[in-house]
């Protein structure tokens, strides 16, 4: 039992990060635009953090700090691909590697240095109980947000006007501007929001996770959130499950080698990557459905008449 437990706390752990990109992202695409610069936002968002709780003693400001690096990570691409009108594809994949470069470049003077533990939330009497309790009322607060995060998006983008609105110019900019919304506007305030989740993802990874740096810690993370989005056919609960999904898969893989399973590690390493081809794989066969769900606009330049 004890061991199913840690399983299933390992697993939180592993999909929080993600659930915070994937959100992010999914709010961002729901505008039309398509962000492939995630993994260049997450891990500025974690070398910001540990610096910045390293350098502060708090977490707190850790925290702000990743969102604050990752929303300008996103509005640098923001300003590239709906100002300058350039590519989103090709912008997204230079933020990327331009993402890792500089957290490459800034995290060497942390290099082997540790963040203190992140605290956790104790629940007087709830946090006490056997089993319930540290699956329940045990963990750091930051998760406990994601899910709070994942309720907001999906009552926002279903219930509220401005959602609405946003969910309209991803499917047609063209109209949503004849009748007079600032389709450029929005789109910039989604992808800084979007940068400020993936910040926050990248910032669990450093400072909760795994709580040091380490050159190009996210791992792909990124990808795989993005292949979360399409997964979820752009739905906040299904990005939520697909996250912890592929969260379980990590943990599985990591305990299956403390069992003493006759695998190679490195095999078992690639299990999140190739479930996440799989995935892809089967969303693009059938082509109609996935057409249907995505945004009509994805990935299209708004091109605001003179």
């Amino acid at each position: 039992m004890d061991l199913a437990v840690n399983i299933i706390i390992g697993i939180i752990i592993a999909a929080t990060p993600l659930v915070y990109a994937a959100i992010g992202e999914l709010v961002a695409e729901k505008s039309g635009v398509l962000n492939l610069g995630v993994e260049g936002m997450m891990i500025i968002g974690a070398v910001a953090a540990f610096a910045a709780t390293i350098e502060t003693g708090s977490f707190i400001l850790g925290v702000c700090a990743a969102i604050i690096c990752g929303a300008l990570m996103a509005l640098i691409f923001a300003f590239i691909t709906q100002t300058l009108l350039a590519n989103q594809v090709a912008t997204g994949l230079a933020l990327t590697m331009f993402g890792l470069g500089l957290a490459a470049l800034l995290g060497q003077a942390y290099s082997g240095k540790s963040a203190p533990t992140f605290p956790k939330l104790a629940i007087p009497g709830l946090s006490d109980l056997p089993i319930l309790g540290p699956l329940l009322f045990g963990h750091d607060i930051l998760v406990y947000m994601s899910l709070a995060l994942v309720i907001a998006v999906a009552w926002f983008l279903a219930r509220t006007r401005t959602g609405l609105v946003i969910r309209a110019i991803g499917e047609n900019h063209d109209a949503a501007h004849a009748i007079g919304y600032p389709v450029v506007a929005y789109r910039y305030a989604t992808l800084a929001f979007g940068g400020a989740c993936a910040g926050v993802g990248g910032a669990y990874l450093s400072i909760v996770q795994t709580p040091l740096w380490v050159e190009n810690m996210t791992a792909g993370r990124g990808w795989i959130a993005l292949a979360l989005v399409v997964f979820a056919a752009w739905r906040p609960w299904r990005a939520f499950a697909g996250a912890y999904l592929f969260g379980g898969i990590t943990i599985v893989q990591l305990h299956s080698q403390g069992l003493g399973l006759e695998v190679e590690p490195q095999l078992l390493a690639m299990l999140p990557y190739i479930a996440t081809i799989i995935v892809l794989v089967l969303i693009s066969s059938d082509r109609s459905r996935a057409h249907l769900n995505a945004p009509a606009k994805l990935g299209q330049t708004f091109f605001a008449p003179a």
